[in-house]
């Protein structure tokens, strides 16, 4: 992984169609914070730069300039509203688009001709934070929450995308309750996200089981003795 305990470069990824939202406020409070930190910062609006989500044919000139962005980067921020459990459709096309098989994914190793993935990949050294808005309460997602804890409905992000091409995923700093908030609970939301930035290169990330044989057999489910009895994405952790 690279070294991003000193500040580096930033590439942050905002979804959200208003520039007058509080998404947009948090947005710009966190990027002045990882600049005053000392981070190089790449504000990625992908609604306010016109991209085109809509996957039909791989490639193109659009794509090669965002998948240039990424790699220039050593953190990446997506910040977006939690829309039905999961991100609005343009960060998705994003996603879809720009992580093509071959740059993110599915690269294979120079030694072996294996296929790099789960904690290696086209992405390997980089670090990954995801910022969410959601209007529930702060309970209601959690381990008995009706919604469910915030990993595992992040599961296909942290895991599935994040840790798929080598990223090392961080826990999500999950902003709830934000229907009709008030400026001063604003600025305190903001206040927590730019003390969240501070440490956002030295935190330690999601301890997610590497894609070896150590841990996963031929058919890539764990090994029996390997977080024996746990099931769901907890048993993909480190112990």
């Amino acid at each position: 992984m690279k070294d991003v305990e000193r500040p580096g470069r930033a590439l942050w990824v905002f979804a959200h169609p208003h520039g007058s939202s509080l998404n947009a406020m948090l947005r710009d409070e966190g990027v002045a914070a990882l600049r005053s930190d000392g981070w190089t910062v790449d504000v990625n609006d992908l609604y306010a730069e016109g991209f085109d989500p809509i996957l039909v044919d791989e490639g193109g000139s659009d794509v090669r300039a965002q998948q240039a962005r990424l790699c220039a980067a050593d953190l990446l921020v997506l910040q977006f509203p939690l829309w039905w459990y999961s991100m609005p459709a343009m960060l998705k096309g994003w996603i879809d688009r720009v992580f093509e098989r071959g740059f993110a994914y599915d690269v294979p190793d120079p030694g072996t001709g294996r296929f790099l993935k789960y904690g290696d990949g086209g992405l390997a050294g980089r670090r990954a934070l995801a910022v969410v808005t959601a209007g529930d309460r702060p309970d209601s997602i959690s381990p008995r929450g009706i919604s469910g804890d915030v990993e595992d409905i992040f599961w296909p992000l942290l895991h599935g995308t994040f840790w798929y091409t080598g990223m090392a995923a961080l826990a999500p700093h999950l902003i709830t309750h934000v229907h009709g908030i008030d400026d001063a609970r604003a600025r305190e939301l903001a206040d927590r996200l730019a003390q969240r930035l501070r440490t956002v290169g030295s935190d330690e990330p999601i301890p997610y089981l590497p894609m070896t044989d150590e841990y996963y057999d031929h058919s890539i489910a764990l090994h029996p003795h390997i977080a024996e009895g746990a099931t769901g994405g907890r048993a993909h952790r480190r112990a």
